[in-house]
């Protein structure tokens, strides 16, 4: 499986990330130890949804339409 995910940071609330990945536990650890460059200097981080698809273009492609201006609004409004 692959999986869209949205996490927010726990001592930067205004702080948001998308992302996608094959491995959640390991892509969460690996941003709350800082081994991410755009997301270290928020860390800890919280997952707050994520979306399991069976490829990673449909992955990729919904992690592309969160980060698109629509896909934002979307977000907010339903995560």
């Amino acid at each position: 499986m692959f999986y869209t995910y949205i996490i927010r940071s726990i001592s930067f609330p205004q702080q948001r990330y998308i992302g996608y990945t094959s491995d959640l536990k390991q892509r969460m650890e690996a941003h709350n130890y800082g081994q991410d460059k755009h997301t270290a200097p928020y860390k800890p981080w919280k997952l707050e949804t994520y979306i399991a698809f069976d490829s990673e273009d449909k992955a990729r492609a919904f992690e592309r339409y969160l980060k698109s201006g629509s896909g934002h609004a979307f977000a907010s409004r339903h995560f």
